[in-house]
């Protein structure tokens, strides 16, 4: 994440979580509770003031001792333990209650507005700037020292190292920039984490763990009562509010409640349910409510959405008021390769030092060199020093087999490397077992201690052993008399840059979104963009088990969408900087409209399926496309939407009534525009269109506002989704800076089908804007003549 320049003003960071797919429930009584009273967000003393600094300190004073007074007033003493007030995005509270009698009670209370238990939550760089062109933008900035000043973000996670280089700054250095005068977060200290952790990077950290406390599985010692990273997944400064068990909404919500009360600008959230929430809409969670009106206060959310690709209908983030992002590859590499003693060379993986010098080193295969009463089976052969004959290994390099379809229950490569140490190897070269090749996951992406590589390609794998073989002599019982193959491990740590496009990570979850729990598709495009996920340079807690391969390590390469989610947060942090009047909606829109679908040639960027084939990417696969930050920041035309906009939204959605949404965000649906107007999700103004069916025909109306610093005239042009008729109108109109148009898109099935079905509205400015709408339609069924 090295585009977050020193000078950029971080307060938090909140990486991958997600629900477990199991039961919603926890074993834990823990409950949230939402009051009908407003939060400090929404009331007001009169018509125009909110309240804001020591006036909003009292009212939240006023609102926590109004939660104690309820709750003794209702519960008998000793039958609950109030764990927080939340009192600035939401009016209510968490409590962690003897039985479900007290929630009985409350539930019948006067001004109480929603009950929801508690939800365990679950977990989820160097080149990446000028992959996804940040580096170009901050010249417009005031360089790169200057890129992001002033600009606080927000993160949830696990934690933060202090003491990794990554977040030192230097007291005398410009890194050691104070936060905005806007921000008023703090620096808690505690074990791990002194007081002077706080700097020009870190700005504000805090941890969050009274509901993990409650239920018992928080350990102080082990998992550190302090913002302090124990398990490797946070980065920069902290809102900590999971663990390496991992974490409970209620936890996540006062995270979120006072990182918005600090004042940050951008919250990234890698956090989202892995299951659909019961209910009416998966949009009306206590978690999705709460981030509707962090984008009502002005903050801008990115949130990953989920490592359950290549499956459809895995999007873990599902609020259009949120901007979800998928996982790509980049075009780094790290390849090493092998050199044997007839001359071949085979590409392989992983990042170590090579063999030394020029020398060919013997080569033995591990079961040649074991003892003979060994039961030891499979990869277990190279994990245990004690079964190799000694004078037979050391000085050689070993080849190690494993079963690819183990690979993640019975596979440590980190082990292995550790017996080859053991047992005075010269290095070792892991192969699967089978003929296949190695899933492009299976690259260890660790330092080891000693030369390794790991053989990819299942017909090198062939190769490599008809060559051992060919030069090994065996006796009549197949014992080895002589090692006649041999071989050298080259350089694997440099990395190789080869300009190809990026390419959606098999693992990224895909749309289509969805609306309930019965899997109903969502006219809600989702993911929205892409950006950077997979092997990803972070700084890494070396305190951490959770990988222990990289245990002690201060850095280690990563993949996820957790990864990815921080590189478009660091955009929307520019964009922010750039323009700090601009809502959520239209930094969101910016980020999508201006995404590239396309590779430098002009083709359709690829897709990741599954055992590594190769498509075509959709917008359920890659959203608007991969993010470009040079174009997000002068994007010429934005789709704005506010929190009114957003409540026609949930009050459209089939199922819901305007009590459900009155429980979920305490606004009533808005009265229509005009009576009899047709009312569909599809109608929110976002920058693209999605109709999960099309019967007959729809009309999507979009209001574009122009950002740019001149008169612009566009044209639109269509590329249809298969099965349906696109027509724009105004095919051509001319814009004035921050004039508004309203564009009216007009879709009509021509041949129904079976399927969602792809296309795009591409608005091209006479100044070289361009504005792209991703089109996601599934043509039901054509009206009759």
């Amino acid at each position: 994440m090295a585009f977050f320049k020193p000078s950029l003003v971080l307060c938090s960071i909140l990486t991958f979580l997600s629900l477990n797919c199991g039961p919603s429930h926890v074993s834990a009584k823990v409950y949230m509770v939402v009051m009908e009273d407003d939060p400090v967000i929404s009331y007001k003393v009169n018509r125009k003031h909110v309240m804001r600094g020591e006036e909003a300190q009292k009212y939240k004073r006023v609102a926590t001792t109004k939660h104690d007074s309820f709750l003794d007033s209702f519960l008998p003493i000793g039958s609950y333990k109030k764990l927080y007030s939340y009192t600035h995005l939401i009016n209510g509270f968490a409590l962690h209650a003897e039985s479900e009698k007290t929630v009985r009670i409350l539930s019948r209370a006067k001004g109480v507005r929603l009950i929801q238990e508690d939800i365990k939550m679950a977990k989820m760089t160097t080149h990446t700037p000028n992959f996804i062109g940040a580096s170009g933008v901050w010249p417009l900035l005031g360089g790169a020292e200057n890129s992001g000043d002033g600009v606080v973000i927000g993160m949830i996670d696990t934690g933060i190292d202090p003491k990794n280089p990554s977040f030192v700054s230097s007291n005398m250095s410009s890194q050691a920039k104070s936060p905005p005068a806007s921000f008023k977060g703090m620096c808690r200290s505690g074990n791990r984490f002194p007081p002077d952790s706080c700097n020009g990077k870190i700005v504000g950290a805090r941890w969050f763990a009274r509901a993990a406390q409650a239920t018992g599985e928080f350990n102080a010692t082990i998992h550190y009562a302090s913002p302090y990273d124990s398990d490797g997944h946070g980065r920069l400064s902290i809102y900590k509010a999971a663990y390496p068990f991992g974490g409970y909404m209620s936890d996540v919500i006062a995270a979120v409640d006072q990182a918005v009360e600090d004042g940050v600008d951008v919250i990234s959230l890698s956090m989202a349910p892995s299951s659909i929430s019961p209910g009416p809409a998966s949009f009306l969670n206590l978690l999705e409510a709460q981030l509707l009106l962090a984008t009502k206060a002005g903050v801008s959310v990115v949130q990953a959405v989920g490592n359950g690709g290549p499956d459809e209908n895995t999007v873990v983030s599902f609020s259009p008021w949120i901007l979800s992002v998928a996982a790509s590859t980049t075009d780094r590499k790290y390849r090493k390769s092998i050199i044997t003693g007839n001359g071949k060379a085979f590409s392989c993986g992983t990042l170590s030092a090579p063999t030394p010098g020029e020398t060919m080193y013997p080569l033995a295969w591990a079961d040649d060199v074991i003892v003979e009463n060994s039961t030891d089976e499979g990869s277990n052969k190279c994990r245990d020093p004690k079964i190799f004959i000694k004078p037979l290994v050391q000085g050689k390099v070993i080849i190690c087999m494993f079963d690819s379809s183990d690979y993640y229950d019975d596979v440590s490569l980190a082990s292995i490397v550790d017996t080859i140490q053991k047992i005075g190897a010269a290095g070792v070269i892991v192969t699967d077992r089978s003929t296949h090749d190695v899933d492009i996951d299976f690259e260890p992406t660790f330092p080891t201690t000693v030369p390794s590589a790991i053989v990819l390609k299942g017909s090198d794998m062939q190769a490599l052993m008809q060559y051992y073989n060919n030069n090994t002599v065996r006796d009549e019982d197949g014992d080895v008399l002589s090692f006649g193959a041999t071989a050298r491990i080259l350089e694997g740590r440099r990395a190789t840059y080869t300009g190809e496009a990026p390419v959606v990570a098999d693992y990224s979850s895909r749309g289509p979104d969805v609306e309930n729990s019965l899997m109903q598709p969502a006219e809600v495009l989702k993911p929205n963009v892409m950006a950077p996920g997979h092997l990803i340079w972070g700084a890494w807690s070396p305190t951490s088990n959770a990988l222990p391969e990289i245990h002690g390590e201060s850095y280690a390469l990563l993949s996820g969408t957790s990864m990815a989610a921080p590189h478009v947060a660091g955009v929307a942090a520019l964009i922010k900087q750039r323009h700090p009047t601009w809502s959520p909606a239209m930094v969101m829109s910016a980020i999508m409209t201006s995404a590239d679908a396309t590779d430098r040639s002009g083709r359709p960027l690829m897709a990741r399926g599954d055992e590594g084939s190769l498509g075509p990417a959709t917008p359920f696969d890659m959203g608007a496309g991969a993010v470009n930050a040079a174009r997000a920041l002068d994007p010429g035309l934005v789709f704005d939407a506010g929190y009114r906009d957003h409540l026609q939204f949930l009050c459209a959605v089939p199922g819901v009534d305007e009590a459900a949404v009155l429980r979920a965000v305490g606004a009533p649906c808005p009265p229509r525009a005009r009576a009899g107007a047709a009312r569909w999700c599809s109608d929110l103004n976002s920058p693209s269109v999605t109709v999960a069916s099309l019967v007959g025909s729809r009309r999507v109306d979009r209001r574009v506002t122009s950002v740019g610093a001149h008169n612009e005239t566009y044209m639109a042009y269509v590329r249809a989704p298969k099965g349906v008729a696109v027509r724009v109108s105004p095919a051509e109109f001319a814009i004035a800076p921050g004039a508004a148009r309203t564009l009216r898109i007009a879709l009509n099935t021509t041949a129904p089908g079976n399927a969602f079905s792809f296309g795009e509205v591409v608005l091209r400015g006479d100044r070289k804007h361009r504005v792209r709408i991703p089109l996601a339609v599934y043509p039901a069924a054509a009206l009759s003549p």
